[in-house]
């Protein structure tokens, strides 16, 4: 390859096959050979499928395992939770409890693995608001509440607030730095083993202009690049909250690309951002009200727009107390007051 002045992976995978064939006169199939023992070479692990996903065959993953959102109902309806290799984004109006689904992801993971966990911390990343302590410390003195079939000891020996790892950034610049070089070493130190970005849309939507879309796309690309690595290398989940947009009445076929026909919302970002997360969730403030021990709170529809090992389904939540818990189709019949 010297003599076609090809001197790394990177240049003879940039190159299609006609190109290769004439820049190092090779014949077709040399080619193809050539191209897939580069490919293989490069490449730091192998590619994982959704069936080896939805089956939990992944070899560098732990078989099987996801990190559970500690509601049973929630679980199910992920089939386990958040699987450990990819984004997973949450997207919904202001008030809908996105947030509360980041505080428990980052107490759920710090419980052992046979109990849903991953045994480590998180590392949550603000963008937008300071972050929620109150509502953290809250979550932390419930979780016996929220897990009640889990060892109290068990819940007791963890020291929750020590394992999260808070940064604010307050542009685009800081947030870039934190993720390619704070966080890779939290992660590699095993720290942590989960990220929450709240929110993600927020600096992208307030340092571009309208006619500054090219270098937003660009910018954003650059981000989920350094979420995507930070992900496969250390087999962390990366979840995303992000914001949503109004739709403007008339034809809309983009709407199609998110699979959200018939929303009055859609995830901030486009289409750009959309290509970048594995799996999209919806949550969405439902009018009526919820019941439960003697609390109540406004019932919320969390729904799976799209996940390559997840159909699309949708169940009833509510925000308590003790954090975020789905409502069991059995139990539905005994809310006569939620609307949905």
């Amino acid at each position: 390859m010297f003599s076609a002045c090809l001197k790394s992976a990177k240049e003879i995978l940039s190159l299609t096959g006609p190109e290769l064939q004439r820049i190092a006169h090779l014949s077709q199939s040399e080619v193809k050979s050539l191209q897939a023992a580069v490919a293989a070479a490069y490449r730091s692990s192998p590619p994982v499928t959704a069936l080896q996903l939805a089956r939990g065959e992944c070899p560098s993953l732990e078989p099987g395992h996801r990190l559970s959102l500690a509601c049973p109902v929630l679980d199910d309806l992920l089939r386990g939770g958040l699987p450990l290799h990819g984004l997973t984004e949450l997207a919904g109006e202001s008030a809908a409890g996105k947030t509360q689904f980041g505080l428990q992801l980052c107490l759920s993971v710090q419980y052992p693995q046979d109990h849903g966990g991953l045994g480590s911390g998180a590392v949550y990343i603000c963008t937008e608001d300071s972050f929620p302590i109150k509502r953290l410390r809250q979550l932390i003195t419930q979780q016996s509440r929220l897990r009640p079939n889990l060892p109290q000891a068990l819940i007791r020996s963890l020291r929750f607030s020590d394992n999260i790892y808070i940064e604010h950034t307050a542009d685009l610049e800081a947030l870039q730095k934190c993720v390619s070089q704070r966080v890779p070493v939290l992660l590699e130190r095993g720290l942590a083993r989960l990220v929450v970005v709240d929110s993600v849309a927020a600096l992208f939507r307030t340092e571009f202009q309208a006619d500054e879309a090219i270098e937003r796309a660009r910018h954003l690309l650059a981000f989920s690049a350094a979420l995507h690595r930070l992900s496969h290398t250390h087999s962390a989940p990366v979840f995303c909250i992000n914001q949503v947009s109004d739709v403007v009445d008339g034809p809309n076929p983009g709407r199609c690309d998110y699979g959200l026909v018939d929303s009055k919302v859609l995830p901030a970002l486009g289409i750009a951002w959309a290509n970048q997360v594995m799996s999209r969730l919806m949550l969405r403030r439902q009018e009526g009200c919820l019941r439960s021990g003697g609390q109540t709170c406004a019932p919320r529809k969390l729904e799976v727009v799209f996940a390559p090992h997840l159909p699309r389904a949708s169940c009833l939540c509510g925000v308590w107390e003790e954090g975020v818990r789905g409502i069991p189709h059995e139990d539905l019949n005994a809310q006569p007051q939620t609307s949905s």
